[in-house]
């Protein structure tokens, strides 16, 4: 019952009006303090002077602390700026009670209530100031560690004692609700290592051991370092899983709230962290003018790249969204979303891209202005078996929606492409490498400008490793990889399709637009990085089997093609690819007989229309690797 009343008298806070009452009654303690002071603690002053200048006293202290608003703070979240709040107003007070006390003298009229001893007015000062920051920090303290007491908490460490571990720090001290107790800093600096901050001691990482952490019930670490190296990072994080803590890391600073840390932006450590470059934030204010009033169309709305395009779009004023994909319970759950956060205008069709009377339909009622093009088949080993389905949906479908949005005179096609469309080694990327020299053939024949974007791997999309990592871990192993030196391009869903927007803003009609993605990261690392964050060890608890190269896969990824360079755009991580030239006739007659081509027709028959029309292609791990034998066509 004593704590139930606690817990209710905790959470209310007391009326400024009350914070005031109090600031004065300290103020007239300290007043009768400082008179002690002056006369040695002997009682050698008249009490009648003092009674009258209380009243004076307290006017004027009220008058100073109105001014700088003090006491509207609230006491158990005083911080800095409330401490600088106070000695401001402690300094009026002083600086109204000198100067009244030196009008009193200069004119000659001597009246005990406005002449107060000078000394006893900075003894005041001091007092005041000693008294009042020292009170609400008491009530401060005791308000946490009553709520302490009452509620289970967490001890966690803090790594990063600098300037960003400070406001870590700041923000769970003076956050009441959360239940963190921070017990200790760490730091690699050897200067500060030993040493003591708010009181709490500063380790290095080496001192932190099984029986430290038994010792002070440590349960989480909380990584508060901006700009750490990812490397750096990762390492952290693995001599911390092996102890059995829980890993949480501070967002960047541009990222906190108004310009302030918050315990609930403080999340636990994901893959992203962990890929070994820098996020990639796009920014131009030019993309409200591209997609406000603008009814835009978006194919593979339901996909993990084309439904978060929708998100992106939906944050602008658009006249009307039109959602089209042919998976119809991924389409439904995409639409539900946006019925849950009470987005209007929106229109969600169920639609195959292979039909172009039913795509020329919706374009004729709708009149779409921007088109983004996300429909695909995306597996390589899936359409390695299957190249007229690849052919049918990544090359015929791709043509149907650019030839209506040709018709219908749309703005701007964005066509999504992969870097997998570079030097292909598979049917997969072939069929995409064609789907982007066909919306480059079409550049000038009408109203609307073709842009394409090209990018690496995404993070957490359908048919991304990472998902099936989770999955095989969760299942006790082994991950499955399919060669040790296989590396990859990665980026997250979001950046993804921040650039896909940006291209659009940026585009003209006509460009390869490329990602400048960092390093490439090794997927075997990628595995191993995602054990240690799963809190297991690698190969103790986990494995990793190799399998070998699937059909069509190669061990690295590009971004350019053979005979391609790039050129710089306004924004550093975007680059535009300088294409070869390409004979737009005989290449749009061998797409259109390729596209024309029966379902009954040979794989091979297939294929080897693709390598005539990509002689790039060249396939890996294949059974396609005989069109490739000169000897073996002739």
């Amino acid at each position: 019952m004593l704590i139930n009343f606690l817990n209710k008298i905790s959470q209310k806070y007391a009326s400024k009006w009350l914070v005031l009452l109090f600031d004065v009654v300290v103020v007239i303690f300290s007043f009768f303090i400082a008179y002690l002071i002056k006369f040695n603690f002997k009682l050698d002053f008249s009490m009648m002077t003092l009674l009258e200048q209380i009243p004076y006293v307290v006017i004027a202290a009220i008058i100073s602390f109105i001014s700088v608003g003090s006491y509207k703070g609230v006491v158990r979240f005083t911080g800095f700026k409330d401490i600088v709040n106070i000695i401001i107003g402690a300094n009026i007070l002083a600086t109204l009670l000198i100067f009244t006390t030196f009008l009193s003298r200069k004119i000659s009229v001597i009246d005990s209530i406005f002449n107060i001893s000078g000394s006893i007015i900075y003894i005041h000062l001091l007092l005041n100031i000693l008294f009042l920051i020292g009170a609400k920090l008491l009530i401060k303290s005791g308000y946490n560690y009553i709520k302490k007491d009452l509620n289970s908490t967490t001890s966690v460490l803090i790594f990063g004692a600098g300037s960003s571990g400070m406001l870590t720090y700041d923000a769970i001290v003076n956050d009441s609700k959360n239940s963190l107790e921070v017990v200790g800093f760490i730091d690699d600096d050897e200067r500060k290592v030993g040493k003591k901050i708010n009181l709490i001691k500063v380790y290095d990482l080496a001192s932190i051991d099984s029986d430290f952490i038994e010792k002070n019930n440590i349960e989480d670490v909380i990584i508060s370092i901006q700009n750490i190296d990812p490397a750096r990072l990762l390492q952290i994080t693995g001599d911390l899983f092996e102890l059995g803590l829980k890993v949480k890391i501070v967002p960047p600073v541009q990222s906190w709230i108004d310009g302030d840390l918050s315990v609930g932006q403080i999340k636990e450590v994901k893959i992203e962290d962990l890929l070994g470059r820098d996020p990639i934030n796009i920014k131009n204010p030019d993309l409200e003018e591209q997609y406000d009033n603008k009814v835009i169309l978006i194919t593979g709305a339901a996909g993990s790249i084309g439904s978060e395009i929708c998100r992106k779009v939906s944050l602008y004023h658009y006249k009307k969204l039109i959602l089209v994909d042919n998976a119809e319970s991924a389409l439904y759950d995409i639409q539900q979303e946006f019925k849950q956060e009470g987005l209007e205008n929106i229109e969600t069709i169920v639609a195959d891209v292979r039909n172009k009377t039913r795509i020329d339909q919706i374009f004729y009622q709708y009149k779409p202005k921007v088109v983004f093009h996300a429909a695909a088949y995306k597996h390589v080993p899936l359409m390695e078996n299957n190249p007229y389905e690849a052919v049918s949906v990544n090359i015929g479908g791709t043509k149907n929606v650019a030839d209506v949005s040709v018709k219908h005179s749309v703005d701007k096609f964005v066509l999504i492409s992969t870097d997998k469309a570079v030097n292909p080694t598979n049917v997969m990327g072939a069929t995409k490498r064609i789907a982007e020299l066909y919306v480059t053939c079409l550049k000038g024949k009408g109203h609307t400008r073709f842009i394409t974007t090209r990018f690496g791997n995404v993070l957490g999309s359908n048919g991304s490793v990472i998902p099936l990592f989770k999955k095989q871990i969760e299942k006790g192993g082994p991950l499955t990889v399919t060669h040790k030196e296989i590396t990859r391009y990665f980026m997250t869903i979001p950046e993804a399709c921040q650039l896909v927007l940006e291209a659009a803003a940026m585009g003209n009609g006509g460009e390869i637009f490329v990602f400048d993605m960092g390093e490439p990261i090794k997927i075997f690392n990628l595995a191993t990085n995602m054990i240690v964050l799963s809190g297991l060890r690698y190969p103790e608890d986990i494995d990793i089997k190799i399998t070998g190269l699937r059909p069509g896969e190669k061990i690295y990824e590009e971004l350019l093609a053979d005979g391609e360079n790039t050129k710089k755009t306004y924004h550093e991580k975007i680059m535009i690819a300088k294409s070869r030239h390409v004979d737009i006739e005989k290449v749009g007659n061998k797409i259109n007989e390729l596209t024309n081509i029966n379902s009954l027709s040979q794989p091979l028959e297939i294929v080897a229309l693709i390598k005539s029309l990509i002689p790039e292609y060249i396939s890996n791990n294949s059974t396609f690797e005989v069109l490739d034998d000169k000897n073996a066509i002739n």
